[in-house]
């Protein structure tokens, strides 16, 4: 008969979050989730159980109500893997304390995880495929607090300035698995979309703008506590270099296209936040984001427009988010792009959920709405013929 001490849970790896409190058995695992430096955010788990002799598991997250964004729980379910590749989504269920999730077992060794993570070794994965196409420059910005590299890839030549970033917030992995899929469609050589965009825009692309917080295992901070998306009016080299580089590389290529990829706890549909509120807002910037937001609908059958954040009243736009300081100092078309933790409830999948593969999809598809928009965009007599 298994007894408790067998069960071993651990998380010393890499995005790794969970610590183990207690097993009496394969139906009662215990689990404690870290909070991120700081202390103010906490809700990203990734971790292994092992020990349970391949029977079913029940595993219960015991600070779950500590969480950041409870209702995040509600219509939620974990994913799960034993080869780290496959995440199906598992039976969960949050009563008011605990998170409690079940898996059938079958194996020695079950990941259990908030979204399917994205390794800072698979960030470099990424960036060594894309710096050998042709056409494409890297280039590290500088170094994190932790002393990574903060990696930008540069390609095109066109006169559009497009900017690009995700994973501002380390524990919203599906942005860098949608960077996967826009990074595949755009240097794909045989995509004539691709190759005209290419043509038309210079791209300036940060797949992780938090590879601390991401190694750490943060859901929202990186190395100082510093919450990104609330940086950009001020950033300093000392709590948050990441948005001090990439403002700075900003102000000296200029922004014309600013999509800065996020996931959502709460809301189950991917859904385009703009820079509604800003003081400077003109009637161009409001029709572009309308054209491109109906574009993409268009397009996707997993991209929708009725539900999203409420529009800031006018004039009373928070400066310190990316998109709407990028959008007030350029004049340009910013957006926020949110994907669900859950599902996309306007076209659910009972088995996998919002997965990686539906992420990389997305990113397709954002591409094809950008070339759809491109003559708007582009100063007169630059439009493609």
């Amino acid at each position: 008969m298994l007894v408790g001490v067998s069960i071993r849970v651990s998380s010393a790896f890499d995005g790794g979050n969970g610590d183990r409190v207690a097993a009496d058995g394969p139906d009662d695992v215990r689990v404690r989730i870290r909070k991120d430096v700081g202390g103010r955010f906490m809700q990203w788990f990734y971790f292994r159980v092992t020990g349970h002799g391949r029977a079913p598991l029940t595993v219960r997250i015991v600070n779950a109500h500590e969480g950041s964004y409870r209702a995040g729980y509600e219509g939620y379910r974990a994913v799960a893997s034993t080869d780290r590749k496959q995440w199906v989504r598992v039976p969960t269920e949050y009563d008011g304390t605990n998170l409690v999730i079940r898996h059938p077992g079958g194996d020695d060794a079950v990941w259990l995880a908030y979204f399917a993570p994205f390794s800072m070794e698979r960030h470099a994965d990424l960036i060594a495929r894309c710096q050998r196409q042709p056409g494409v420059t890297l280039e590290s910005l500088g170094h994190t607090l932790d002393g990574q590299d903060l990696d930008l890839l540069r390609f095109g030549d066109g006169p559009l300035q497009a900017w690009v970033i995700a994973r501002q917030h380390p524990g919203e992995t599906m942005a860098e698995h949608w960077m996967e899929g826009f990074l595949a469609r755009m240097l794909d050589d045989t995509d004539p979309v691709a190759r005209r965009l290419r043509e038309a825009a210079t791209f300036h692309v940060v797949p992780n703008m938090n590879p601390d917080g991401s190694r750490r295992g943060h859901l929202r901070t990186n190395a100082a506590g510093e919450n990104l998306n609330r940086a950009w009016m001020e950033p300093s080299m000392e709590t948050s270099p990441e948005v001090f580089l990439v403002r700075q590389r900003m102000e000296q290529t200029g922004v014309g296209f600013c999509l800065d990829v996020h996931g959502d706890e709460e809301l189950p549909y991917n859904f385009i936040a703009g820079a509604d509120g800003i003081p400077s807002l003109t009637p161009r910037q409001a029709s572009w984001l309308e054209e491109y937001r109906g574009a993409l609908e268009r397009i996707s059958p997993d991209f929708q427009t009725k539900h999203g954040y409420a529009p800031a009243a006018p004039g009373q736009a928070n400066l310190r988010l990316c998109t709407n300081w990028v959008a007030e100092r350029f004049g340009g078309l910013a957006m926020t792009l949110e994907q669900p933790f859950k599902d996309a409830s306007n076209h659910p999948d009972p088995v996998y959920g919002w997965s990686p593969a539906r992420c990389q999809n997305l990113a397709a598809d954002c591409v094809a709405a950008l070339w759809a928009v491109l003559p708007e965009l582009l100063p007169a007599g630059d439009a493609p013929g």
